[in-house]
């Protein structure tokens, strides 16, 4: 009887241990590595529901302008939200810049994080270089987190021991106003850390969408493509860039037509993008190289960034 009671024990022991480990990650504690567009929103908005957040870049300049930027960025959101109380949006503004820390050192800030989110160049090698370096540093339970928008998650998590506690995470720009998340999931990608990044999501305000790690996700597996094709339409001389614009705006009832959007996005974004998916899949007709394209980008007109792309910008 004594052995029996023993082991029925003994039992219960390893299923509460096994419940426990299978707990949800509650995400208290960000750490965003990246301080530009991306990285900062990213920052924002996590501050802004109640997590504390490390920002990390390379230098105290960029983080200073990054902290710039998300102070105008939250004074804009305060205005809309507190117009009938001012100094509540002041109090809203300064708790949430109050969450928010800056950091040179990426390694020294990781062992107490539950979320490490990056958002830094779209280099395979130098995402991996960084993931590999904190994977030594950061806490058994902290989650890691891509926010690449072209690249395969899974080569990025390989470069670490925690293949189960890696994902991506595809913010939009600008983030404090775009709603969706892409939580993408890997073939290694633990259930456990899918959901905590599903309720850190939704924590966040946002709508996440689950995809499995194929090229693009959901968004630019779909729009990628469909810009590549309004320049080749272009391209072959059927129709003038003003007037696929008009037609997707009107037709379609899209907020811009798709060389606006090029534009928007960046020329040299796309032309990454479309050659990394090309160079996976050379046959694929969807990912053929653009010749226009690639005279612009060579040309630097990169579009609203740098002055010019399809259009002229003052």
């Amino acid at each position: 009887m004594a052995f029996v009671t023993r082991q029925f024990m003994r039992s219960m022991s390893s299923s509460s241990t096994a419940s426990a480990s299978a707990k949800k990650i509650i995400v208290k504690h960000v750490t965003v590595i990246g301080g530009g567009l991306m990285g900062a929103g990213i920052a924002q908005v996590a501050a802004a529901t109640g997590h504390t957040v490390v920002l990390v870049d390379q230098t105290e300049d960029i983080l200073a302008k990054s902290k710039k930027g998300i102070e105008e960025s939250l004074r804009k959101v305060a205005k809309k939200k507190f117009a009938e109380n001012p100094k509540a949006g002041d109090e809203f503004v300064e708790k949430t810049l109050s969450s928010i820390v800056t950091s040179t050192d990426a390694a020294s800030v990781v062992h107490s994080t539950d979320l490490v989110v990056e958002a830094i160049v779209e280099n395979l090698k130098v995402k991996n270089e960084l993931f590999k370096r904190l994977d030594k540093f950061a806490a058994e339970h902290t989650i890691f987190a891509s926010n690449t928008s072209s690249l395969q998650i899974t080569s990025i998590a390989n470069a670490t021991t925690r293949q189960d506690r890696f994902a991506g995470l595809h913010f939009f720009n600008p983030v404090p106003l775009m709603k969706l998340v892409e939580v993408i999931k890997t073939p290694m990608t633990s259930q456990k850390t899918f959901e905590s990044l599903v309720d850190f999501s939704k924590a966040l305000g946002k709508h996440p969408v689950s995809c499995k790690d194929t090229p693009g996700f959901v968004v630019n597996r779909l729009l990628v493509p469909y810009l590549m094709e309004a320049i080749r339409l272009y391209e072959r001389g059927d129709a003038s860039k003003e007037d696929i614009d008009t037609a997707m705006k009107l037709g379609a009832g899209y907020p811009m037509g798709p060389f606006e959007l090029l534009d928007y996005v960046g020329l040299d974004t796309t032309k990454f993008i479309i050659d990394g998916w090309h160079e996976i899949d050379v046959k694929n007709p969807l990912y053929q190289p653009s010749p226009c394209l690639n005279k612009l980008v060579a040309e630097n007109k990169f579009g609203k960034k740098t002055g010019e792309g399809f259009y002229k910008y003052k």
